[in-house]
C-alpha cells in the first residue's frame, strides 16, 4: 500500500546524527519491545520521544527484520487526523501481519488515544505498538518508558568562581548543546570562559534536547551567556523564535486536543516559577471552573508531560518552552483567571514564607531552609515589588525570609531584593525591611552602608511601635561596634537588645542569637570573657551564653546560635591556652554552619582552626583551610592570622600550591577527626 505523506508510511524517518545521552533508555526499549506487545515513551514536548523511537525500530530492524508501520500522528491528513477511521485504515494495512505499528504523538488524539490503541491491540493480535506520548495513555498492560532531562551539572558551590570545561563536560546536556553548537558554528568550544554559561544555560532549558538544539542552533550569532540572557529577559520571545516541537508548536497543538479542565490547568501553572504538589496545585489553580480537587486530578493526569523534580516524588515543574506558552494563553483567558491565579499564588508564597520563618524559630532549621530553598524560584516571583502584592507586600516575604539571607549563605541577594523592593514603598517605609536592611550590611561589617538605614529603621520602629524591631536595631549596632573592634559597646547594645525584645517575638532570629552575639562580645572583652568560661564550664560545646544575671542557657535547639556560642567560646579557650578543646567547638560549629549553608560563620571558624592547626604545626592543612573560605570572608575582615604564621613557617611555593588546592575542595572534606 502507498504511503500517505509522512503520517502513515512503511518506512522509518531518518535515523537523526549525533544521537546524545540516550544510550540506556535505547537498551531498555529495544528490551522492553521484545517482551511486550505495547511499549509507550512519556515524556514532555522536545524530550526526544520521536527520535528515540526511530533508533529503537532501527535497532530492532537491524536485529530482527521488524516489519514496520510509522504513524506520525501530527501528520495524519483528514479524517484520520482526529483519529476517526484511523483503526480501519491500521486494519487494511497490517491484518495477519506480524508488524510493529509505531504511533507518534498521540497526545494529538487527547484523550481518544488510549481508546485507539486498545482498539488496535484487540482486533491486530499479531501487531506490537510503539507510542510516544506526552501523556499517559490510560490503559491497563504494557510497559511505559518514561523519558527525563538529560543529566545537567549541578548549580556551583562557589559563588565567585564558575565551574571548569573540565568539570561540565561530561554531562549529556552539555554534550548535545556543545554538539549542536558546533554544527552551527564550526569553531565553537567548550572552554573554562564560557563553560559556566553553557551550564546554566542548560539548566535554564532544564536539560530538554529539543530546546538545546534550538539554542544551541544560534550558537554562531548567539554567545550562551548572551543566550541566557535573552532567554532570561524574555522567554516566550526566545522559544517563538524556535521551530516545531522545540519553539513549542506542538506543546500548543497537544494542548489544543486535551480536554477543557487540562487546557485550564495548563494555564494556571504558569504562575509558578518553580516546582509544585498537588496541595499547592489545589490552593492557586482550584478555583471556578475547575475546583480544587479537579485540580489535583488533573494534574495526576497531565503528570507525565511535566518535569518530575529529582528527589521530590510527587513534585513537578513546568518545561520553561510550556510556561512561556501557556502564560501568555493565561492573560488572554476570559474572566479574570490571569489576576485570580497570580493573587492565589502570591498569597501561598506569603504563607509559606512565614510557614519557613515559624520552622526556624522553633528549631527546625535544616527544614525551614530546606522548605524556603525548595519554593524560592516561587518565593523569588512574591519578592518582587511590581507584581501584585505591591512593594509592601514583597518586603513582608522578604522579611520572613531573614534566615536565608542572613544565616543561609545569600546576603548578596537578600540586599538585592529587599532594596528592589524599598526603593518604590512610599514613605514612611516600614521598620522590619529597614532593619533587615540594615543588620545585612552591618552583619557583614559595611557599617556606612548601613549607618541611614539604621536612623530611618529607628523612627519608623518608634512611630509603628515595633519593640522587637528596636531590640533587632540595637543588635544590628552591635554587631556594627563589634566588626569595629569595640566589644564592650557591643556587649551593652546586645543586653539593651535582649530587655527590649518581646518573649515571644512575631518575627526575626528570636532571643538565642542575641544570646550568642552577646557571647562573641564578650569572648573579645578580655576580663570579662572569664564569666562567659564560667558559665560554660559544664555545658556542651555549643550551649549559648547568659544573657545577664539570671539568664537561663541557650536552647540546644537553635542549631544556628549554637554553632556561633561555639565559636565563641573556640576564642575564649584558645587565649586561655586550651587548643584542644578550641579545636572540638570549631569543627562542631563548621558542621553546623555548613549544614545551613552559613558562610560568614564557615568563614570566620575556618579562618580560627587554621590558626589552631598551624599552632600544632598542621601547615598545608592550615593554608587548606584558609583557601576554602577565601571567597566567602567580607571585605572588612581583618587578614587572618593564620596567614601571618604560615608565611614565616611555609616557603612561598608551598603556601601558594596548598592555598589553592583548599579553593578547589570543598570546607567539610578539610575538617580534621575529633
Amino acid at each position: 500500500m502507498r504511503d500517505l505523506g509522512p503520517g502513515l508510511r512503511h518506512t522509518v524517518p531518518a535515523e537523526p546524527s549525533g544521537f546524545v545521552g540516550r544510550e540506556r533508555e535505547l537498551a531498555r526499549a529495544t528490551a522492553l519491545l521484545a517482551e511486550e506487545r505495547l511499549v509507550s515513551m512519556v515524556g514532555p514536548a522536545g524530550m526526544g520521544k520521536t527520535r528515540l523511537a526511530v533508533r529503537t525500530v532501527r535497532a530492532l530492524g537491524r536485529s530482527q527484520g521488524a516489519d514496520v508501520l510509522w504513524a506520525g500522528l501530527a501528520d495524519l491528513p483528514g479524517p484520520l487526523g482526529s483519529g476517526d477511521g484511523l483503526v480501519p485504515e491500521l486494519g487494511r494495512r497490517l491484518a495477519d501481519r506480524h508488524a510493529l505499528l509505531v504511533l507518534d504523538g498521540c497526545e494529538h488524539l487527547g484523550e481518544r488515544a488510549g481508546t485507539l490503541v486498545a482498539d488496535v491491540l484487540e482486533r491486530l493480535p499479531g501487531v506490537r505498538i510503539l507510542a510516544t506520548s506526552q501523556r499517559a495513555l490510560g490503559i491497563p498492560g504494557g510497559a511505559q518508558l518514561t523519558l527525563g532531562p538529560l543529566a545537567l551539572p549541578p548549580e556551583p558551590r562557589d559563588r565567585a568562581g564558575g565551574p571548569s570545561a573540565a568539570e561540565v563536560a561530561g554531562y549529556a546536556a552539555v554534550r548535545l548543546y556543545v554538539e549542536r553548537a558546533r554544527g552551527a558554528d564550526p569553531s565553537f568550544a567548550l572552554t573554562d570562559h564560557n563553560a559556566g554559561a553553557v551550564a546554566a544555560l542548560c539548566r535554564a532549558l532544564d536539560g530538554i534536547p529539543g530546546a538545546l538544539e534550538l539554542a544551541a542552533g544560534r550558537a554562531d550569532r548567539c554567545a550562551p551567556a548572551e543566550a541566557l540572557r535573552r532567554l532570561t529577559a524574555d522567554p516566550l520571545g526566545f522559544f517563538a523564535q524556535g521551530a516545531g516541537r522545540a519553539g513549542g508548536a506542538g506543546v500548543l497543538c497537544a494542548h489544543r486536543a486535551a480536554p477543557p479542565g487540562e487546557r485550564l490547568l495548563w494555564a494556571r501553572l504558569s504562575v509558578f516559577a518553580g516546582s509544585f504538589d498537588e496541595a499547592a496545585v489545589a490552593q492557586v489553580c482550584g478555583f471556578g471552573a475547575l475546583g480544587p480537587e479537579a485540580a489535583a486530578a488533573t494534574l495526576r493526569r497531565i503528570a507525565p508531560a511535566l518535569l518530575a523534580e529529582p528527589g521530590e516524588r510527587g513534585r513537578y515543574r513546568l518545561p520553561a518552552s510550556v510556561r512561556a506558552h501557556e502564560a501568555r494563553r493565561l492573560a488572554h483567558e476570559p474572566g479574570g483567571d490571569a489576576v485570580r491565579a497570580v493573587r492565589r499564588h502570591h498569597e501561598r508564597c506569603r504563607a509559606v514564607a512565614e510557614r519557613a520563618s515559624r520552622l526556624w524559630r522553633s528549631g527546625a532549621q535544616p527544614e525551614a531552609r530546606a522548605l524556603a530553598l525548595r519554593e524560592l524560584p516561587d518565593l523569588r516571583l512574591a519578592m518582587d515589588p511590581d507584581s501584585a502584592g505591591g512593594p509592601a507586600a514583597a518586603l513582608e516575604v522578604a522579611v520572613s525570609l531573614w534566615f536565608l539571607w542572613a544565616a543561609c549563605g545569600m546576603d548578596e541577594e537578600g540586599r538585592r531584593h529587599l532594596a528592589r523592593a524599598l526603593a518604590p514603598h512610599p514613605a514612611p517605609r516600614p521598620a522590619r525591611a529597614l532593619w533587615l536592611a540594615a543588620w545585612l550590611e552591618t552583619a557583614f561589617g559595611r557599617a556606612e552602608a548601613a549607618a541611614p538605614l539604621l536612623v530611618e529603621a529607628w523612627k519608623a520602629a518608634v512611630l509603628e511601635g515595633e519593640d522587637a524591631a528596636l531590640a533587632y536595631l540595637a543588635h544590628a549596632r552591635g554587631t556594627a561596634a563589634l566588626w569595629n573592634d569595640r566589644p564592650a559597646e557591643a556587649a551593652d547594645e546586645y543586653r539593651d537588645a535582649l530587655e527590649l525584645l518581646p518573649q515571644e517575638p512575631e518575627f526575626g532570629p528570636g532571643r538565642e542569637p542575641l544570646r550568642a552575639a552577646l557571647a562573641m562580645a564578650l569572648a573579645h572583652t578580655g576580663p570579662a570573657s572569664a564569666a562567659l568560661e564560667d558559665a560554660g564550664r559544664d555545658g556542651g560545646p555549643g550551649d549559648a551564653p547568659p544573657a545577664g544575671p539570671g539568664a537561663a542557657q541557650g536552647s540546644p535547639a537553635d542549631l544556628w546560635a549554637r554553632a556561633w556560642s561555639g565559636y565563641a567560646r573556640a576564642v575564649v579557650h584558645r587565649r586561655a591556652g586550651r587548643p584542644a578543646s578550641a579545636r572540638t567547638r570549631l569543627v562542631r560549629a563548621l558542621e553546623i554552619q555548613l549544614a545551613l549553608g552559613d558562610r560568614l560563620g564557615q568563614a570566620l571558624s575556618a579562618e580560627l582552626l587554621a590558626e589552631l592547626e598551624a599552632g600544632l604545626g598542621h601547615y598545608e592543612e592550615s593554608a587548606r583551610l584558609l583557601g576554602a573560605v577565601s571567597r566567602d570572608r567580607p571585605p572588612a575582615a581583618r587578614p587572618p592570622r593564620a596567614e601571618r604564621i604560615l608565611r614565616v613557617r611555609m616557603s612561598p611555593e608551598a603556601f601558594r600550591a596548598a592555598h589553592a588546592e583548599g579553593t578547589r575542595t570543598a570546607l567539610g572534606e578539610l575538617l580534621p577527626e575529633l
